[in-house]
């Protein structure tokens, strides 16, 4: 590795060292509990944090990051890390080293579930990404470039945002953050002052500086458990890219409605059932059948759970009046 030194270094006069100034207590005060903040969740989420190797058919190889999310060596990551690997080694933060096989895969989401063999194995969980707030301190570690256990900080600086994934569907309630990423972080949490994941990073903009991205905590715990339960994800598809977003208190008294959110579409993929069905951007989803979608997440949620092809009343709030559409979910080819 080459370090160089600021020019500035260089020139320095040594002959007469200066005494640094003194910083205000409350300068001291607030630097402390920041870096007792970090501290403390690295110490935390740390030990869980494990180092991805893969190797593909050909040989060729690439790494990645990852996290342990149970006892028995459940480990999260991106389906990017390791989708289509023919080998995959995990190295934990202690140095151990042990094969891992693939429990599943879903690169709709980017997600995906490894399992290693290894005794006496830290864990970290899962914050509800739901109460994540613009600005609040996040924190990432990972790998970048082969660096073990690299720690970076800094804030959530938007919510909502939505992301492709590989196979062209878009991520929905995405987290962005300035946390410093690089190549080989993808996988590795993205946590909270008291050590919790509040998303998994997935991605960088290389052009930009401090623009990166995380798969919300709620939607990679749903999305683990099925693939643990299942090893794939076996959805139907409408075919919108949107987000949380607030019902008017007025408009919800005055449609008698109980729920205070929705999800506002931004875009509507063309042939896709809600194209079909005459859904538009700008329209807020509320209901399936008689089912609340008062998030993305729950939207999510039911359209696993469902049988795709089946007929369903879609129900919309748009400029302010109820709407009722008929959609058929189908399952993504």
């Amino acid at each position: 590795m080459n370090i160089s030194l600021d020019r500035d270094a260089s020139v320095t006069d040594h002959s007469a060292p200066l005494d640094p100034a003194p910083p205000l207590p409350a300068e001291t005060g607030l630097l402390d509990a920041y870096s007792r903040a970090i501290i403390g969740t690295v110490q935390q989420a740390g030990p869980a944090v494990v180092h991805i190797a893969t190797q593909g058919e050909k040989g060729r190889g690439g790494s990645g990051s990852g996290f342990l999310i149970s006892p028995d060596g459940l480990v999260m990551t991106n389906s990017h890390v390791v989708h289509g690997a023919a080998k995959l080694m995990v190295q934990t933060s202690d140095g151990r080293l042990s094969r891992a096989d693939l429990v599943g895969d879903d690169p709709d989401t980017d997600l995906a579930v490894i399992r290693i063999d290894l005794p006496e194995l830290p864990h970290i969980g899962f914050a509800d990404s739901a109460d994540v707030r613009v600005g609040q301190i996040a924190v990432a570690i990972g790998n970048p470039f082969g660096f073990d256990n690299t720690v970076t900080a800094g804030i959530v600086s938007a919510l909502g945002r939505t992301f492709p994934s590989s196979t062209g569907r878009l991520i929905d309630n995405v987290l962005q953050t300035d946390a410093a990423l690089n190549p080989g972080n993808s996988g590795g949490p993205l946590l909270d002052t008291r050590g919790r994941v509040i998303g998994v990073n997935t991605a960088i903009i290389a052009a930009a500086q401090g623009i990166c991205f995380a798969i919300g905590s709620k939607t990679a715990e749903f999305i683990a458990s099925w693939l643990i339960k299942d090893g794939h994800i076996r959805r139907a598809h409408i075919g919108v890219a949107g987000q949380d977003a607030p019902i008017h208190e007025r408009v919800a008294r005055f449609h008698q409605l109980r729920q205070r959110s929705g999800i506002l579409v931004h875009t509507v993929e063309k042939g896709s059932a809600a194209d079909e069905a005459g859904v538009e951007p700008n329209d807020l989803l509320i209901w399936l059948d008689n089912e609340e979608l008062r998030s993305v997440h729950e939207l999510h949620r039911l359209l696993v759970l469902r049988e795709p092809n089946r007929r369903s009343r879609l129900t919309v709030l748009r400029q302010h009046q109820l709407v009722h559409l008929w959609i058929t979910p189908r399952e993504r080819a």
